[in-house]
């Protein structure tokens, strides 16, 4: 399938940079937003309200931050253009919302950009909670699915903001992956049920099959 093998060369080229970037430069993360997953896990905290510590300790002029924030970004973006790929695969072309594919393409860089600004900030957080609360209303989705794109490129921007590029990736991969799956088996799919998905490439063959066995018979 197509989307199968644009999938493994994105993602196949991605770890192949990253894994030769290590081979290089041990410490990369300490430059680089990639991040290292255990920090996550095992960041202390002063209170319960203290920010996420954005790791990036070898960053100290400002062309290292500006590089950094660029990776960050570009990163973001990056990440969800196989995500668009997807949609693109499993939307029916009449059902297919072009703006959409605009603003998970454009929302990341917003979100990476913002959460640089107020991750140490109580007062900023909550202020843009309130501006993603109005930009919700301001939005109708056609399907209720899509905001499960939506929710995917708002999660790449946070993680890539915080300077965890590689967990960016892995959620970018299993997303994208999850859907190809259930694409191919349609799942849950019935004669009465309202779909989300068009039929699969398998799937349009097996018709083709049915019709032209019929068509012998007959």
């Amino acid at each position: 399938m197509r989307l199968l093998l644009r999938l493994n060369l994105f993602y196949g080229t991605f770890a192949a940079l990253v894994w030769g970037g290590y081979q290089l430069v041990p410490d990369l993360h300490r430059y680089l937003p990639l991040g290292v997953v255990e920090t996550l896990f095992n960041q202390e905290q002063e209170s319960d309200i203290g920010g996420i510590v954005i790791h990036a300790s070898n960053v100290t002029d400002e062309v290292g931050g500006l590089l950094w924030l660029a990776m960050a970004i570009v990163g973001a973006v990056a990440l969800m253009v196989p995500v668009s790929w997807t949609y693109i695969a499993i939307r029916s072309k009449a059902k297919m919302d072009q703006s959409l594919l605009e603003t998970i393409l454009v929302l990341p860089i917003a979100v990476t950009g913002i959460v640089l600004i107020v991750h140490n900030s109580l007062a900023m957080a909550f202020s843009l909670a309130g501006v993603v609360a109005g930009v919700r209303y301001r939005y109708s989705l056609k399907s209720t699915a899509d905001s499960l794109f939506i929710f995917m490129a708002v999660g790449v921007g946070l993680s890539c903001g915080v300077g965890m590029l590689l967990v960016a990736a892995m959620m970018s991969a299993i997303f994208n992956y999850t859907f190809l799956i259930l694409w191919e088996l349609n799942y849950g799919r019935s004669d009465d049920s309202k779909t989300y998905m068009r039929q699969s490439p398998r799937e349009l063959e097996k018709i083709k099959s049915q019709q032209k066995d019929k068509g012998i018979f007959e």
